[in-house]
C-alpha cells in the first residue's frame, strides 16, 4: 500500500537524513532520546523544518491509525465470517469494533507513552503467543515437510 511506502520510505528516510547531517554539521547537538533529537535537528532548518516534522508526524499517526484498523477489521471478518453466516451479525461486531478503537485512540492519546507503549508490547506478545504454540505443536511436521533429500 501507498501508506507503507510514505511512512518507511519517505517520512523515516527523511528523517534519517536530517538526523545524520544535523550530526555532522553540529557535533554538539546531543540528546538521549531519539523524539528530542528529531526536534532538535529539524530545527537546524530554518522556517521550513519544524513544519515538516509536524506534517510528517501527523500524517505518519494518520496513516497507522487508518492502517492497524483496516487490519483489524479484516482479521475479524475472517474469523468470525464462517460462524456467523449472517452479515448483519458481523457488521455489528465490527461497528462494536470501530466504536472500541475510537474509544482506544482517545485513551491513548491521553495517557503516558510508556503506558501506550506497555499496552502495546501486550497486545504483540498476545498475537505472537497462538502463533509460537502452533510452531512448537507442528515441529515435527514442519521438520519432517522441510526434511529435504538433497
Amino acid at each position: 500500500s501507498s501508506g507503507t511506502f510514505w511512512d518507511t520510505v519517505v517520512i523515516c528516510a527523511m528523517t534519517g537524513l536530517v538526523l545524520v547531517s544535523t550530526q555532522i554539521a553540529n557535533p554538539d547537538i546531543s540528546a538521549k532520546e531519539g523524539a528530542i533529537l528529531t526536534k532538535r535537528a529539524f530545527e537546524c532548518i530554518p522556517v521550513a523544518g519544524p513544519l515538516i516534522l509536524s506534517f510528517g508526524l501527523m500524517t505518519f499517526t494518520f496513516s497507522t491509525i487508518l492502517g492497524w484498523s483496516y487490519y483489524a477489521e479484516r482479521a475479524i471478518e475472517y474469523l468470525f465470517s464462517g460462524k456467523w453466516q449472517k452479515r448483519s451479525r458481523l457488521k455489528y461486531f465490527i461497528s462494536a469494533y470501530r466504536i472500541t478503537w475510537v474509544i482506544a485512540i482517545f485513551i491513548g492519546s491521553i495517557v503516558s507513552l510508556q503506558v501506550v507503549w506497555d499496552f502495546a508490547d501486550c497486545m504483540n506478545a498476545l498475537m505472537a503467543l497462538p502463533n509460537l504454540l502452533s510452531l512448537i505443536l507442528l515441529s515435527k511436521i514442519i521438520a519432517k515437510e522441510s526434511d529435504f533429500n538433497c
